[in-house]
């Protein structure tokens, strides 16, 4: 099979055919087989194509540097939803570092700090979905975290 670029020359419309070869599309153009698929007419000719040339044998292909797919329950995810995943960890991990983890204190610390009780200060822990509720209704803000975090003691 060859592949022709070709053109409307009614409207300029622009699409590719497949042939078997350089006389099977001669054939049916003589004959008003090929037609433009937006507007019908069968004034068609083959437009200018860029030439498919092949490496050499002797050359070798550029290594692309392809990272993993990220694996997931049955199967994994597309490439620039993996990067996107990736970049997203990233900030969090940066954000971490200049927050204090208060574990299941996640609630009460928030609340001091929203009250004046406590000097304000970024910190990250535990709150059940009705804590975070709660604080929502209060007017505290908060942020869930992307990705779940293991609290220090528990880290190797």
């Amino acid at each position: 099979m060859i592949v022709f670029d070709l053109e409307c020359q009614l409207a300029g419309h622009r699409f590719e055919g497949w042939f078997g070869s350089t006389d099977e599309f001669a054939r049916q153009s003589a004959a008003g087989l090929v037609e433009c698929p937006q507007c019908g007419s069968t004034a068609v000719g083959k437009a200018p194509m860029a030439p498919n040339v092949s490496r050499k044998g002797n050359q070798i292909a550029p290594v692309v540097q392809a990272q993993p797919p990220m694996p997931v329950a049955g199967g994994s995810v597309p490439l620039e939803a993996a990067r996107m995943m990736r970049a997203m960890a990233q900030m969090q991990a940066e954000a971490l570092k200049h927050s204090r983890w208060v574990g299941d204190k996640f609630a009460e610390k928030s609340r001091a700090m929203h009250y004046g009780e406590d000097k304000p200060e970024v910190i990250h822990g535990q709150a059940t979905p009705d804590q975070a509720i709660e604080l929502i209704e209060e007017g505290i803000a908060l942020t869930p975290l992307p990705f779940p975090i293991a609290p220090p003691d528990e880290l190797n």
